[in-house]
């Protein structure tokens, strides 16, 4: 995994190893900058002494967690073919993940609350009829899948010289996916035929087989309705299954084939017609999302989902959300993906609402004035070391204030919970994310403090100014 270089005066330049970056602290040539993503500063090199070289930054957006790839990118001639062969070195994959549903539950209860106290306690007059919303006005729990995506690539063009941009912009291919057999167009006589509506099917469906529920298993495409028996090509007909059920339910009616498992067909028959969440959440903000990356001035590239998919498979890639996004767009070759992936979990920066309520609407408790105690803040990152006591040890976490000064850290060992403040020592502000380091396998995993955090902390010159290292 790369870090970031920043030369003397903050500018962006190339990323470099961590073996390099261990060997520039060690002789006193850079500061740590930023822990989590980890970032250096250089003392003695400025950017226009420095050979940058051009950086994309791929986004695969998604309704719960966004995938990221920053990559280096080169062409070259094929001497057999002469074809010109677009080659990508992955430098770092990042996956945010978003905490929309959240937001979304967070406001449906205080919904519920003023309904409550309006209808119940006392009247007030509705308001609904007086407020107007602006054009292109989204729901806050999909704007903020806007705005921390462009908070993070705001942040990587700070770190690193990004100079284009790739999308997905569109999931499916919704011509091929209405009307299958259309003929005469590029993508159905192309290497894309298909894929489509494979891909929808897949996310529609959850990846698994619908008559048995079988998992991580080859899925094939089957009529829900035989086409024999006058079933159609449409989506709404169609659905995946493993290859012994769909060799056994072969032309039987769907009533037939599942006639005593009641509840599994009404089940496929109420999700064949059910849309898709998910896949609305990103229709939604997919346009406003690309409004705000073109104006960011750089190059863009959009794809669709099918096309991901097709350079995921060619390439023989696993699925990832980061990895989704190292192949979108147009991918011949694409080398070092076999890297560990940085997890970022939106957490917030607090609440505005200081009096905590019962599940009634009514308070319970109320919160300090202040969100700063003895100088930290909730979310901060900090190392405490504790030397007497019980709880003995060294500690890396995220932290949660107490009034009292009794903090609880989340580490990757869990949640420690009753260390005094005078033990904890800062590493980072809170910025509203938290960090892990994960493999390619395991990435879907919660985001907290992982091993990442402790590598970095054991880099050289960094415990000397370890309180200035906030970003």
């Amino acid at each position: 995994m790369a870090v970031f270089v920043l030369d003397r005066r903050k500018k962006p330049l190339m990323p470099c190893s961590e073996k390099r970056a261990r060997i520039l602290l060690e002789r006193g040539r850079a500061r740590v900058h930023r822990i989590m993503p980890f970032t250096i500063r250089l003392v003695d090199r400025l950017q226009a002494d420095s050979v940058l070289q051009p950086l994309r930054l791929k986004l695969d957006p998604g309704s719960k967690t966004t995938g990221l790839a920053l990559v280096r990118e080169a062409e070259k001639v094929d001497a057999t073919t002469g074809e010109v062969v677009r080659m990508l070195t992955v430098l770092m994959l990042l996956e945010l993940k978003h905490r929309g549903q959240a937001i979304r539950d967070a406001l449906t209860s205080r919904s519920a609350f003023r309904r409550r106290r309006r209808g119940n306690l006392r009247y007030r007059p509705a308001r609904f009829d007086n407020r107007t919303k602006p054009e292109g006005w989204l729901a806050p729990s999909l704007q903020h899948r806007v705005d921390t995506v462009l908070a993070w690539v705001r942040r990587l063009m700070r770190w690193a010289p990004v100079t284009a941009l790739s999308q997905e912009l569109v999931r499916f291919d919704m011509q091929a996916i209405q009307n299958p057999e259309i003929s005469g167009t590029e993508y159905q006589q192309g290497t894309l035929a298909g894929y489509e509506i494979r891909e929808y099917l897949l996310e529609k469906w959850g990846r698994e087989c619908a008559y048995c529920g079988a998992e991580h298993t080859p899925l094939e495409i089957d009529h829900i309705h035989p086409k024999s028996k006058g079933g159609s090509d449409r989506v709404s007909n169609l659905t995946i299954a493993c290859h012994d059920c769909n060799q056994r339910k072969g032309s039987m009616l769907l009533t037939e084939f599942l006639r005593k498992n009641s509840e599994r067909i009404r089940k496929i028959l109420a999700q064949a017609k059910a849309p898709l969440k998910d896949a609305a959440a990103v229709n939604s903000t997919r346009w406003a999302l690309y409004g705000r990356l073109q104006a960011t001035g750089l190059d863009m590239e959009v794809a669709s989902g099918g096309r991901t998919k097709y350079n995921r498979q060619q390439l023989q890639i696993p699925k990832a959300h980061c990895l989704d996004a190292a192949c979108v767009g147009q991918v011949d070759t694409i080398e070092q993906w076999q890297q560990p992936v940085l997890s970022i979990k939106a957490t917030g920066r607090g609440s505005y609402q200081r009096t905590r309520l019962t599940k009634h609407g009514f308070p319970r408790g109320i919160l300090t004035r202040s969100k700063s105690v003895f100088g930290f803040q909730t979310g901060d990152m900090v190392k405490a070391v504790v030397t007497t006591g019980t709880k003995a040890g060294n500690y890396l976490g995220r932290v949660a204030i107490r009034a009292s000064g009794s903090f609880n850290i989340q580490s990757a060992e869990g949640l420690i919970q009753g260390i005094s403040h005078r033990f904890c020592t800062l590493i980072q502000r809170a910025d509203g994310y938290g960090y892990a380091l994960t493999p390619i396998a395991s990435t879907q995993g919660d985001a907290g403090m992982g091993r990442s955090v402790t590598a970095a902390l054991s880099l050289p010159g960094l415990n000397a100014g370890v309180s200035r290292a906030t970003g």
